[in-house]
């Protein structure tokens, strides 16, 4: 059976918020702690201290890695209507709402060919900032677009990396593509959101990533990260330089993620053909793999996430207790 647990609670402090999302505490009544939680203004309409909300506690109640808050279901106010186009983001939930999408308020239709620009395909979010750190590290005036796919995290305000990429102006555009929304363009798809990314924001650099809190199951296929191998295909069936960010590690204590994770040759399974990937120059390269590697120096885009004061951790390990991780993604970035 579905499982959904919600409780009433009060609003005892808001610790931070921006235009997509709001973090604070609350108190439900009977309890000696307070939960600290995530409202999205869009979906609640404005929140203050005081007032009374409806947690959603499912994932901190199962102890699942939702970066341990809870998400307000609904407020005091319903948010104010806008008008705005007809495509519904979170369809046929209680949270569905209507989003501009970019392809309903284009002019004129876009091109239908990415015309060579590269895309980093990732697994996973905690890619994204090496990628994109090292693109910049190695041209300035690169001009880095980020898509957030809907494998995982939904609204792109639950990512406070991408909001410290932003604010260091490592990342130039945001774009949402299926169920996930909050970017700085609503797509409907991929395909879309590539061209967007490319045509209208002239991005020389696409980042195609899932959110936050990628679901795994320790089995072959059940893992969301494997959208990477469609990203792959579309991409290249749009012209674009499909670029595949491994995944791999020295300190995963699982022995399928040591070395290039079995994640990683499941995609590359399924894509079809070779694809390019980043790879350090100073690592020996991994064996069994059909994959042209273009070796690359990845210290100077880490050492740019260092400069910014930007501290990404993977399954819980910084750059330091996993240098391996980082500096392959970082190798992507700057081919």
């Amino acid at each position: 059976m579905p499982r959904l647990d919600a409780l009433p609670a009060t609003i005892v402090a808001i610790t931070r918020a921006n235009s997509q999302a709001l973090w604070g505490v609350a108190q439900v009544a009977g309890e000696t702690h307070q939960r600290p939680f995530v409202a999205y203004p869009t979906l609640t309409g404005p929140l203050g201290v005081g007032d009374a909300i409806v947690l959603n506690v499912t994932a901190t109640a199962l102890s699942l890695g939702t970066g341990g808050v809870d998400f307000v279901m609904s407020g005091p106010a319903l948010p104010e209507s806008a008008k705005l186009g007809h495509i519904i983001k979170l369809r046929y939930t209680p949270l569905q709402h209507a989003v501009m999408a970019t392809e309903q308020a284009l002019q004129a239709p876009l091109p239908e060919t990415l015309d060579g620009v590269r895309v980093v395909a990732c697994l996973l979010h905690s890619q994204l900032a090496p990628v994109a750190a090292a693109a910049k590290a190695t041209n300035p005036n690169c001009r880095v677009a980020y898509i957030m796919t809907d494998s995982a995290a939904l609204p792109l305000g639950f990512s406070r990396l991408v909001r410290q990429l932003q604010d260091a102006r490592l990342l130039d555009t945001t774009l949402t593509c299926g169920q996930a929304f909050g970017g700085d363009h609503e797509c409907v798809t991929l395909p879309s959101a590539l061209l967007v990314a490319r045509h209208l924001e002239h991005a020389d650099l696409i980042i195609v990533a899932p959110g936050p809190g990628n679901a795994g199951t320790g089995t072959r296929f059940g893992f969301s990260g494997i959208e990477q191998a469609w990203v792959l295909q579309v991409t290249k069936a749009l012209g674009g330089e499909a670029i595949c960010c491994l995944r791999a590690s020295e300190a995963d204590p699982r022995p399928r993620h040591q070395g290039v994770s079995h994640h990683s040759r499941t995609v590359l399974g399924l894509v079809g053909g070779r694809v390019t990937a980043g790879w350090p120059k100073n690592l020996p390269l991994p064996s069994n793999l059909e994959i042209d590697f273009q070796l690359a120096d990845p210290e100077p885009g880490l050492s740019l996430l260092v400069e910014h004061g930007i501290s990404v951790t993977s399954m819980g390990r910084n750059v330091a207790q996993d240098p391996v991780f980082f500096q392959v993604a970082a190798a992507c970035g700057c081919i």
